[in-house]
């Protein structure tokens, strides 16, 4: 019997994957220079920040002759992180009473996420940019870009669709374009994982994972959520085939400090002069 249901969320790009999705398209369509462009992009401020891709594909002239295709095949060029499947695996049935409902929130184009996790994320556990399709399969418009505000919105349909609570979800990203659906969830009580060490994530994140293997989300998961300890956790994994070699708990404050320039005041505490 569930007693508790949780909604885990991730990113797509560089958080389930090594690769940068706009990266392995601008490769498979002869272009160079996709991240000049992004970087034009965020100068300007004109669209939101992880959208950049799905806005080159509906308006600039170097990726109009993309095709529905094209996208498809990127997702299978896309290089998953490692045990990614196993990951998705363990969610369904990770212990009795729980239950963990496992989606996909990206700003990349839908096809190319569902591309690269066929058969590992059902497809309907999958939200993209979702693009309107001329009858040549080019691009006529956006229907929805979920990119910063965007994918708090989709994180609340999800959520309200399968009633669960707000402190009930778990999201994980590494991005700037997750910060806002971060600060949402943080808000709300939930919890955040980032799996990248950029400094904007991690001050925002209740937790930093930093690996190559998927599996590795599952520790705060384990250890917040299911409260268990470090030994039960070694454990779960050497039943899955897998042994944590290296498993680093650390706080790094960073400072800068250099010579002043005012003069010191001594500060005075209740001392008496005679």
């Amino acid at each position: 019997m569930v007693s508790k249901q949780y909604l885990l969320a991730s990113d797509f790009d560089q958080t389930l994957s090594f690769n940068d999705s706009g990266v392995v398209l601008s490769e498979l369509i002869g272009f160079n220079g996709f991240h000049d462009k992004v970087k034009g992009l965020s100068a300007i401020n004109l669209v939101q920040q992880g959208a950049e891709l799905s806005y080159l594909i509906l308006h600039d002239p170097d990726f109009r002759h993309v095709r529905k295709e094209h996208l498809v095949e990127t997702g299978k060029k896309i290089r998953l992180k490692h045990d990614v499947a196993l990951f998705a695996r363990s969610l369904e049935n990770l212990t009795e009473g729980y239950k963990f409902h496992f989606n996909v929130i990206s700003a990349s184009p839908q096809e190319i996420i569902q591309s690269a996790l066929e058969g590992i994320v059902p497809p309907d556990h999958i939200f993209g940019t979702r693009f309107r399709w001329n009858d040549d399969n080019s691009v006529h418009s956006i229907i929805r870009a979920t990119a910063g505000w965007g994918k708090i919105t989709v994180l609340e349909e999800i959520r309200a669709a399968l009633g669960i609570t707000h402190d009930n979800i778990i999201y994980m990203g590494d991005g700037s374009s997750d910060l806002p659906v971060m600060m949402h969830v943080n808000q709300h009580d939930g919890r955040t994982i980032a799996v990248s060490e950029a400094q904007f994530i991690t001050r925002v994140a209740k937790r930093t994972i930093l690996s190559d293997n998927a599996m590795s989300v599952l520790v705060p998961v384990l250890e917040d959520v299911l409260k268990w300890d470090s030994a039960k956790i070694r454990r779960f994994f050497a039943a899955n085939g897998l042994v944590l070699r290296e498993w680093d708990k650390m706080r790094t404050d960073m400072l800068t400090i250099q010579d002043s320039t005012e003069p010191i005041i001594a500060a005075q505490s209740g001392a008496v002069a005679h």
